[in-house]
């Protein structure tokens, strides 16, 4: 059987299924089948967001988040509150992050310690992409940086990596996401915007961006990778120290 016709099958699998009395359930099962179960199935939520996730990943895996002109970018975009910078954070600004390291770590054939100019050497990507907040704001902006693929394959990632976890310098502040994004080319460890480089009220010096899924996984201050082929040991094993969302926020 073909990729497609499989796809297809699948997805007419889970469409009937939540068409059905027992439609959630019945999907959940099938998503099961395919090891297309979010970190957050459980509870009231869950077989809702085992639905979305899977639909998602059979129907837009390959798919590209929406370019924009540079004519659509927004001036000037919007920048949402952070949180107030620590010593450490001030320590390396004022270095001009010159001493910012981004360890990568997990299932990978060789972990590293990354500094911005190592994270520049690899290869570039710009892209013109739409950051949508799921508190209703949104801006346009050209975002620049390496693809996290690039970072990957520099490491070695292991192939029963199913999740990367990434995490800020900012306490208590990280998420996740499988490795249909974490390949996908749009996918980028950011440091630069709009032709500067990045600003600290977007991320200086490092954000991951990923434009096919709500702004609240596009995490800022980036300074740890991890690849793992499960997400229990990592906080309430639901993929996210943001428990009020979703874990996969696709768009």
């Amino acid at each position: 059987m073909s990729e497609i016709s499989r796809r297809q099958l699948i997805t007419r699998g889970l469409a009937a299924a939540a068409a059905g009395l027992s439609g959630l359930t019945a999907a959940n099962r099938i998503a099961g089948r395919y090891g297309l179960i979010p970190p957050d199935a459980g509870g009231i939520y869950g077989p809702g967001e085992t639905l979305t996730y899977a639909a998602h990943r059979l129907l837009t895996r390959n798919s590209l988040a929406r370019e924009f002109s540079r004519s659509e970018i927004s001036n000037p975009p919007f920048a949402n509150e952070t949180w107030p910078p620590r010593d450490d954070f001030k320590r390396l600004q004022a270095g001009g992050f010159r001493d910012w390291k981004v360890s990568v770590d997990g299932l990978v054939a060789q972990t590293a310690s990354l500094s911005l100019d190592d994270i520049r050497r690899l290869p570039v990507r710009s892209q013109i992409t739409q950051i949508a907040c799921e508190e209703g704001w949104s801006y346009v902006g050209e975002f620049t940086g390496t693809p996290l693929a690039e970072v990957l394959r520099a490491v070695g990632v292991l192939p029963q990596a199913r999740y990367i976890v990434y995490f800020s310098i900012q306490p208590d502040w990280w998420d996740s996401i499988d490795m249909a994004d974490a390949w996908h080319p749009q996918t980028l460890l950011t440091y630069a915007m709009n032709d500067a480089d990045l600003s600290v009220p977007f991320g200086a010096p490092l954000r991951l961006r990923v434009p096919r899924q709500l702004g609240y996984k596009s995490i800022k201050y980036i300074t740890r990778l991890t690849a793992t082929d499960s997400l229990e040991p990592f906080g309430k094993g639901n993929g996210s120290s943001q428990p009020d969302y979703a874990w996969y926020a696709g768009i």
